[in-house]
């Protein structure tokens, strides 16, 4: 059989045709190979350069081979986070005519690194926390699209910081099974795997002494399980909220807070008898919200301000006729959209609270303030009061009792 390359994109035959693909790959000369770190796998894995692309290369049995491929694909199309499959290299023979096992090419993942590799190194608990918050979003995704893994684990998972975001993304998807909808079983089978490999995956490293010793294995491998039950059943429950109800939203994202969860995107589906919400939550670092917040707006706060302010702004957003998500043609760009509510929200809002009364807060500390004070308002009345009544409440019964309480006292 001759060698063939199927390839996603027509110009990477031509590319792959340089690599000596008449040799095992355990055997390949190391001026084809880029070292990179890489996770155990029960096949040969090798990362190469083919052009000015690095490419990560699998050697495996020709039927799964192409069965990976095609899953990763799939994938690629409903847009779960996984790496790029490039080609399926079959038919190769050795120098002297044996034949070879074909391979799989997947597109190197930038910046990023397995699971495994990132606790062989000394983390602090708190990023240890955010590595399997992300690998529980990314479970959790993959069974909302149908998908039951079957394998994962540390090795077979990488993980990516961009712009203060914490991503994990599906490597090797050989064991996988996309199906219309996942049953219960299939997510608790699979969610069970994934518990004990990664438990096997941390004693093993602790048995090595490469595991900082304030990580438990098998605490670990549940804490991921309990972090995907609570949101999986914060993201699956339908929520279709009635006309008047705005803070019934307020109140959904404070729940994926309260989980550990910020709301990084949120979609708003109007229906014709109410609203049908859907979120999509991120896993971010420290000082994500000042930056997202300064770069959208130009307002200066603090992080959990900054947070508070996003959430606001997302949902204001969601309730404009001009707003795509995404920023997506021809909706508006939420550039535009963002300076539109400092504009016509933002500053009106902190402007009604008179200057006199302000004390030594800033307007971002403002209108958090306000957004809270909002919120209890309405959920004492069961239904979304307004910024304008809750402003005039504000002044009116919250604001004397605090300078009167910051006041100083005489004897």
């Amino acid at each position: 059989m001759a060698l063939q390359i199927s390839a996603t994109n027509p110009e990477h035959p031509a590319l792959l045709l340089e690599l000596p693909w008449h040799l095992p790959l355990q055997e390949w000369p190391e001026q084809y190979l880029v070292p990179l770190p890489r996770g155990i796998s029960r096949h040969v894995v090798r990362y190469a350069r083919a052009g000015d692309e690095v490419i990560a290369v699998k050697e495996l049995a020709r039927r799964p081979a192409l069965r990976e491929y095609e899953l990763l694909r799939d994938l690629d199309r409903i847009g779960i986070p996984a790496v790029d499959p490039l080609a399926v290299v079959t038919g190769r023979a050795g120098t002297a005519g044996e034949p070879l096992e074909s391979v799989l090419i997947t597109r190197h993942l930038g910046g990023s690194m397995p699971y495994r590799s990132m606790f062989e190194t000394t983390l602090r608990p708190a990023t240890m926390h955010r590595l399997m918050d992300a690998l529980a979003v990314l479970l959790v995704r993959l069974h909302l699209a149908g998908f039951a893994w079957g394998d994962c684990s540390l090795s077979n998972t990488l993980f990516r910081r961009d712009a203060g975001a914490y991503a994990a993304y599906l490597v090797d998807a050989e064991t996988g099974e996309l199906h219309p909808e996942l049953s219960s079983g299939q997510r608790a089978y699979d969610l069970d795997l994934a518990r004990v490999n990664i438990s096997g995956e941390l004693l093993d490293l602790e048995a090595s002494g490469a595991l900082h010793p304030s990580v438990d294995p098998i605490e670990f491998g549940t804490e991921i399980c309990a972090r995907y039950e609570g949101l999986w059943r914060e993201l699956t429950r339908t929520s279709v909220y009635p006309a008047g109800k705005y803070h019934y939203i307020e109140r959904r994202i404070r729940r994926l807070n309260d989980l550990g969860f910020d709301v990084a995107e949120m979609q708003i589906e109007h229906a014709s008898n109410g609203d049908t919400v859907t979120f999509v939550p991120k896993v971010v670092d420290a000082g994500h919200h000042q930056r997202q917040l300064l770069r959208l707006t130009g307002l200066d706060a603090e992080e959990n301000q900054a947070r508070r302010l996003l959430n606001d702004l997302e949902s204001w957003m969601a309730t404009q006729d001009d707003y795509t998500p995404g920023g997506a043609l021809p909706g508006a760009r939420p550039e535009v959209l963002a300076h539109r509510w400092v504009r016509e929200v933002f500053r009106p809002t902190v402007r009604a609270v008179p200057p006199g009364l302000r004390g030594t807060m800033d307007q971002a500390e403002i209108y958090h303030e306000l957004l809270e004070h909002r919120w209890y308002l309405s959920e004492r009345a069961q239904h979304d009061i307004g910024l304008d009544t809750a402003v005039e409440d504000y002044i009116r019964n919250i604001l004397p009792k605090a300078r009167e309480t910051l006041r100083p006292t005489t004897d």
